[in-house]
């Protein structure tokens, strides 16, 4: 475990999974599904991703796809088709999000390879044009951004020393509520009325957890500052190399030896908590690669971007500690409090990690998702745990995700980018850009990466 910590990450949940018609027109009523479930999930002919989605599980090794087997009891066969659903049902999941504007719910993928998408919303006569785009409809009460607002009040009151009986509490797409999980649920309620949020929107999970960050430039590799962590990302800014990892695990001017015990760098900016990232300048003895780990489990992924992964997806984690483990994203926009204070914005998995996995790599198909936070549980018994998003420390930064090659800087970013189409740039999904005379709008967060332009991966931008 690392000797700080610190998460923050604002990613929408846009769940993804697979392709099913809508019966007839919804009508209000309970949450629930408007489609009969899908039978066996194929990319459609012609579909505007199907070129992206195979190469996105054409390019996955025969370990990684061994490593999903194991650790999500899936075929060979099931495992490519996931990183292939994963790639079409998130462009269906960002074009709903911005077509239902302020009666977006949330979204999510369910099946065993991701192979259903499910796109809630609180207007019922949007129910037909949800299942135009191949997704299931679920008529609920709260929009998404009436929970993110919910979550946010307790954000606030919590700030960075939010009460041990209730550690953990995100947006649970899934519910269309807001979870706090705690060890005293009447404490807990208590709590939520003291805010002023309603309870309507807030559901209370009974839970003994108590998250804590873990101690501890190929991503996942150690690297040891008094402790030992290990490496998220490997990036490079204005021709210098390094990574990103996470900010309880050193303060701006730490020094930092590598897995070897050789000179590293040190660290150049550390936020912690309420965030937790932070980025480590290398010496000249080190450079990037678009590496991670596999510890032996897999053959060392390569890193192709930073498009992120829905609700529901299948994600991996390499870290010094405990090596290589995959699982699923459980929420994203969660908030945590460890001991050392509150953070918000990450993202919650079902991966196992131990102290010294603190800081390493979360990486779904060829995508890099985020660094490691903290946790609860461990690899033997099993346990959850909670990542920074790596787009958001990227742009805080004005980092570039090392990808391969040479990497270009990334020019000063618009706030929001409306303005021409660059590599380098972080995107959210909503976000316009100009490419050779035409007006795009991005429906994946990514950081653009060279040749990813709008034109040519429909899988992340559409046409306005």
């Amino acid at each position: 475990m690392s000797h700080r910590r610190g998460l923050r990450v604002a990613v929408i949940a846009v769940g993804a999974l697979g392709l099913a018609g809508i019966q007839g027109t919804a009508t209000a009523q309970p949450p629930g599904s408007y489609t009969k479930p899908p039978g066996s999930y194929q990319l459609p002919p012609g579909s505007y991703t199907k070129p992206l989605a195979a190469a996105n599980a054409a390019s996955a090794s025969a370990d990684l796809l061994k490593a999903m087997q194991r650790d999500l009891g899936l075929t060979q066969a099931q495992a490519k088709q996931a990183l292939a659903n994963q790639v079409d049902t998130g462009a269906k999941a960002g074009k709903l999000q911005i077509r239902l504007a302020g009666s977006y719910s949330g979204s999510y993928v369910t099946g065993k390879t991701g192979g259903t998408l499910h796109v809630a919303t609180t207007n019922p006569a949007k129910a037909a044009l949800i299942a135009a785009h191949g997704a299931r409809a679920e008529v609920v009460e709260h929009s998404l951004a009436e929970l993110d607002a919910a979550k946010a009040q307790l954000d606030r009151a919590m700030q960075h020393n939010g009460p041990a009986h209730t550690p953990v509490w995100y947006v649970d797409v899934r519910s269309n509520k807001v979870v706090l999980q705690s060890s005293s649920p009447a404490k807990a309620r208590a709590l939520v009325k003291a805010v002023g949020v309603s309870l309507d929107k807030v559901a209370i999970q009974r839970s003994n957890v108590k998250p804590r960050t873990y101690y501890d430039i190929r991503g996942g590799d150690a690297y040891y500052m008094g402790g030992r962590c290990s490496v998220g990302f490997p990036i490079t800014r204005s021709g210098t190399h390094g990574f990103a990892t996470a900010g309880h695990c050193g303060r701006a001017g730490t020094a930092v030896q590598g897995h070897n015990r050789v000179a590293l760098g040190s660290f150049q900016g550390s936020s912690f908590p309420g965030n937790d990232y932070a980025w480590v300048a290398a010496n000249s003895q080190w450079t990037s690669t678009n590496k991670v780990n596999g510890y032996g489990k897999v053959a060392d992924p390569t890193v192709g971007g930073s498009t992120v992964t829905q609700v529901g997806q299948p994600v991996c984690r390499s870290g010094s500690t405990t090596g290589w483990h995959c699982g699923t994203i459980s929420q994203h926009n969660t908030s945590v409090t460890y001991p050392e204070g509150t953070i918000t914005g990450v993202t919650r998995t079902t991966v196992c990690a131990e102290p010294g996995d603190s800081g390493g790599s979360y990486i779904s198909g060829s995508q890099a998702q985020g660094v490691t936070s903290g946790g609860s549980g461990n690899c033997s018994s099993g346990g959850t745990t909670f990542y920074q998003p790596i787009n958001e420390i990227l742009q805080v930064y004005g980092l570039t995700l090392h990808t391969g090659g040479s990497n270009p800087d990334p020019p000063d970013p618009p706030d929001p980018p409306t303005g021409t189409w660059a590599a380098g740039i972080v995107y959210k999904i909503g976000d316009t850009v100009t490419y050779n005379g035409q007006n795009y709008r991005c429906i994946q967060g990514h950081q653009a990466q060279p040749g990813w332009n709008p034109a040519d991966v429909p899988a992340l931008w559409e046409q306005v």
